[in-house]
């Protein structure tokens, strides 16, 4: 973006904010020219209309006449005409979500260049929590959902606010005011060090949700539960897994982790998260004594469990389960993602790789998260 910027004359910050308003102009232009085309067969189709059908409990969410309806019934879903959007992700959202994340990560970039911060590691482990908090926040509305309509702690649409993907901006937004408001503090002479403030924030929200979680677990409040045997089997086992494939990596490619160190370590540790609890919660929920398996959420978990159902034979399905090749795949490519990150992308952009690594531990540990405790809540 830079030598795109010097060669037309401004700055890459003028360059990124025009870009922004140059896509948001052809949305909303092309919704209101096109509204069926642009909006309800695209935007609609594959962004908002899966975020309307989870808010309101319905199997699917259909736009007959630029009106949204929500259905309850699978084969009244596969019966209507298109566009029908189902809860979750398709594929075409989810590179919609991953272009979207890319052109965010670069104006928060501006935004941290402009704050004088984000390019040490120190950083990056002050937000792990609000890591932790996206996915536990994910499950109260998890917890909302199993309730009656009129009994809902929070209804539509400000449930929307909760569910993926509007739950990633909503924790963004917080998470950004925590940032300004304790780089602000610094420089006001109210702490020494911004990132201690910016920390505590992120465990305080974090504490906040795990406590409303615990009390209706123990409560039973809209058919949660807690098994406390399912926090510690996927803890236990991502952090073996974790340390298995660190042991590896610093005996037999060092050279992997040269650049990012420790956060290498906690990277492989967040996905080895979600990796195990996509296992346990899939396959062995029943065998640990913690009510029914889970359901796959995303294409790419569902897609895994597909291949391994249809390419082992059921005899050693009946053993492994289905789900353990997801693991695997979730620990080479954190490895690989690890390896990526030398010295040299430190040296000629910190705060862009510091912030690409929060990333990919986000879209690691705060999935991971919530399937971890959705399992463990039983909801």
């Amino acid at each position: 973006m830079s030598t795109v910027a010097a060669r037309l004359g401004v700055s890459p910050e003028r360059l990124w904010g025009l870009s922004v308003v140059a896509i948001l102009v052809a949305l909303v232009g092309g919704s209101l020219a096109f509204p069926r085309v642009v909006y309800d067969g695209f935007i609609w189709h594959y962004f908002w209309g899966p975020v309307q059908a989870d808010a309101n409990s319905a199997v699917c969410a259909i736009r007959p006449d630029g009106v949204t309806q929500y259905l309850d019934s699978a084969a009244a879903c596969a019966a209507a005409a298109e566009p029908v959007a189902y809860p979750g992700y398709t594929l075409v959202s989810e590179i919609g979500y991953m272009v979207t994340l890319i052109v965010a990560l670069t104006g928060v970039v501006f935004l941290l260049r402009r704050l004088d911060i984000g390019d040490e590691p120190r950083f990056f482990f002050a937000l792990i929590p609000f890591m932790f908090f996206g996915g536990a926040f994910r499950v109260i509305e998890d917890v909302n959902d199993a309730s009656a309509a009129a009994d809902t702690l929070i209804t539509y649409p400000v449930n929307t606010l909760v569910i993926s993907p509007v739950i990633y901006v909503t924790v963004f937004v917080i998470t950004l005011v925590a940032v300004v408001a304790s780089v602000t503090a610094e420089r006001n002479g109210l702490v020494d060090d911004y990132v201690k403030p910016l920390f505590a924030a992120g465990v305080g929200v974090l504490a906040l949700s795990l406590l409303y979680l615990l009390w209706a677990g123990v409560s039973g409040i809209n058919g949660a539960t807690f098994y406390p045997q399912v926090l510690v089997v996927i803890l236990v086992g991502s952090t073996v897994a974790a340390a298995i494939t660190w042991v590896l990596v610093e005996r037999f490619a060092p050279e992997v982790n040269l650049g990012t160190g420790l956060i290498g370590l906690v990277i492989i540790w967040g996905h080895a998260v979600d990796g195990v609890a996509n296992v346990i919660g899939l396959d062995w929920m029943t065998a640990i004594g913690a009510g029914p398996n889970l359901v796959a959420k995303h294409p790419v978990n569902q897609a895994v469990v597909d291949f391994t159902a249809a390419t082992l034979p059921a005899g050693v399905l009946a053993i492994t389960g289905d789900a353990w090749p997801f693991l695997l795949v979730k620990l080479v490519a954190a490895t690989l993602v690890v390896w990526v990150f030398d010295d040299r992308i430190f040296e000629d952009s910190p705060r862009y790789a510091i912030l690409l690594l929060i990333a990919v531990l986000a879209v690691g540990l705060g999935p991971g998260t919530r399937d971890m405790l959705r399992a463990t809540f039983g909801v």
